[in-house]
């Protein structure tokens, strides 16, 4: 069976397998993934992810309290850096990102609760929507895993949404990114429209993409949604995380 993408590059096939779609809700590690998905922006996301040790060595780890203490030398030193995407607007995006992240924190308030709070269904993650179309009750059928029209198609807690068959069916933002973007916006978040959103949503847990046919499907399903520290409305279609080897568009 094959992944739903990643196939044939090793670090690709790793993420595909170990993070994406895994529920994170570390403060660092929701700031590093909100970064690099605006760094995505018109971008493929295996250009990113090929680039991220250095993205790690020149942003200090992503450690917002570091990374807001960045200066104008720092921005001209990260503008220098090949190892990296050297787009000012995006670095200082980044460096103002860090910025709310602490405001957020002076007022004692997360992160990892202002996006978790725009999940699917709350906070508990997953997608919720099940739209009752074939008349039965999807947690009363019995999974079979090998057919994407079961419940092992299904995905999120009750009520339930079916599993998208193909990228075609995934959205590229939703409700809730939206309502995400404008909350990170108005937080003093640069770089975050709901596409962004969505983007950081599906890496980091909110919602799994996952297709009906990918061996993570099963495995997503059932999967823990407790904190990880590293690791809805229809919109336009096809969301595929690496817009580089699809036909489905890049993030705005």
């Amino acid at each position: 069976m094959s992944r739903c993408f990643g196939d044939g590059d090793p670090l690709y096939e790793a993420y595909h397998d170990t993070e994406w779609g895994v529920p994170v809700r570390g403060e660092r590690e929701l700031y590093e993934r909100t970064s690099l998905e605006a760094f995505q922006s018109g971008l493929a996301w295996i250009t990113i992810l090929r680039k991220r040790p250095a993205f790690r060595l020149a942003f200090a780890g992503f450690d917002p309290e570091q990374v807001a203490r960045f200066s104008a030398d720092d921005v001209a030193r990260l503008l220098a850096d090949a190892g990296i995407v050297r787009n000012r607007a995006k670095i200082e995006a980044t460096i103002a990102n860090a910025r709310a992240v602490l405001r957020l924190w002076e007022r004692g308030e997360t992160l990892s609760e202002l996006f978790w709070s725009h999940a699917p269904g709350g906070s508990d993650g997953g997608d919720p929507v099940f739209d009752g179309s074939d008349g039965g009750d999807p947690a009363a059928d019995s999974p079979d895993p090998d057919n994407p029209d079961s419940s092992a198609a299904l995905v999120g807690p009750p009520p339930f949404r079916r599993r998208p068959l193909t990228w075609a069916d995934v959205p590229s933002q939703t409700a809730e990114s939206h309502a995400l973007a404008k909350a990170l916006k108005a937080a003093g978040f640069r770089f975050v429209g709901p596409t962004t959103a969505y983007a950081a949503m599906q890496a980091c847990g909110l919602v799994d993409d996952h297709l009906a046919t990918c061996p993570r499907a099963a495995d997503t399903s059932d999967a823990d949604t407790s904190d990880a520290g590293s690791a809805g409305s229809a919109g336009s279609a096809g969301h595929h995380p690496d817009a580089g080897v699809s036909h489905f568009g890049t993030n705005p």
